[in-house]
């Protein structure tokens, strides 16, 4: 396959990370049009990058020489944009979430297979190193039988009525801070228990940030159909304390945690091994890997099926927390007969 041709949908602040990677990988894949709804940052951003600029995505797709679009849109238009792309024969990476309702889910799931077109989720703490050892490790046999997986992703945002557009409101953010900085601790869940979720409750909270629509703050139980059970804390309202996990995974021979940087693994009868890590840009990494992925053919890490996974499970922790009762997760089977 020659360098890849990717078009940008839309400009925003994301993109930055994304241009890191297009930059590392510029031998292999190459931005060359991007589309904003704002005339100056289209403009702005092509010229940085020497491409060709468009206001209205849905043109630059039918128009532009593209192999693969990048979706770094506001959440409400991710479904649109995955399915027009995945008509017109584009593969796709998008940014999270993959899409805000099951029926658009189910029809993201349609269009994909039909199209036969490759998308990725751009969950870009999977390439994490001490997650990709972890994950390594728990499918090699390490801890046995799993029993728990705990994940946090929670930071003191400085989130203005001013300054925070689109994301304070349900209508375009999907929901709150577990729908946006939610999702990384959700995807990071279900990546590292090994199944898939069935049931799920949360609490929610508006700690801070009063005037969103929806939560600043939630916590969330999952059961998945391997027997684990998860836990995620996620906030924009405040700092976690000093030695906070990032995530941690405990079964029949042990435990493993991380910062998220360095892996500690301890088991029952023997010293504990700290692996460290270099730093790494997973952004940069996100994209080689979608390069990688689109030049032989490979599977991505997460493609749709995980991201309407994570999906399922976050409308039903939104369910639970809304009825205060534990909600099944529809899995990908069922989404055509049901709503939440």
């Amino acid at each position: 396959m020659s360098k890849i041709k990717v078009g940008l949908l839309g400009g925003g602040g994301i993109v930055d990370a994304h241009i890191r990677g297009y930059r590392t990988y510029a031998d292999a894949i190459e931005v060359t049009a991007i589309a904003d709804v704002v005339d100056e940052t289209a403009r702005r951003r092509a010229a940085e990058l020497g491409a060709t600029a468009y206001s209205d995505f849905r043109l630059m797709i039918d128009e532009a020489d593209l192999d693969a679009v990048d979706i770094c849109l506001p959440h409400h238009l991710h479904a649109e944009a995955i399915v027009a792309a995945a008509q017109a024969g584009k593969h796709i990476l998008c940014e999270k979430p993959l899409c805000l309702t099951v029926q658009q889910a189910d029809e993201v799931q349609r269009v994909v297979s039909a199209a036969g077109v490759t998308l990725m989720c751009a969950h870009n703490q999977l390439f994490l190193p001490a997650v990709s050892t972890a994950k390594q490790l728990l499918e090699q046999g390490i801890l046995g039988s799993v029993y728990e997986v705990r994940t946090s992703d929670s930071f003191y945002n400085d989130f203005n009525p001013q300054n925070m557009g689109w994301r304070a409101t349900a209508a375009t953010s999907g929901g709150g801070e577990l729908m946006d900085t939610g999702y990384h601790p959700t995807y990071l869940m279900l990546h590292l228990a090994g199944g898939s979720p069935v049931e799920a409750t949360a609490l929610l909270s508006r700690h801070r940030l009063r005037f969103m629509d929806s939560e600043d703050s939630a916590q969330v139980l999952v059961r998945f159909d391997n027997g684990v059970v998860g836990h995620l804390v996620t906030s924009w309202a405040y700092q976690p304390p000093p030695g906070s996990e990032r995530f941690s995974v405990v079964g029949e021979r042990g435990s493993l945690h991380s910062d998220g940087r360095d892996l500690t693994v301890s088991l029952r009868g023997s010293t504990s091994q700290t692996y460290d890590f270099d730093d790494v840009d997973t952004y940069v990494s996100e994209i080689g890997h979608f390069a990688d992925c689109l030049r032989s053919g490979a599977r991505p890490l997460h493609t749709e099926r995980e991201g309407i996974d994570v999906l399922c499970l976050i409308l039903a922790a939104y369910e639970g927390a809304r009825s205060r009762t534990i909600s099944p997760v529809f899995g990908r089977s069922e989404m055509g007969d049901v709503g939440l």
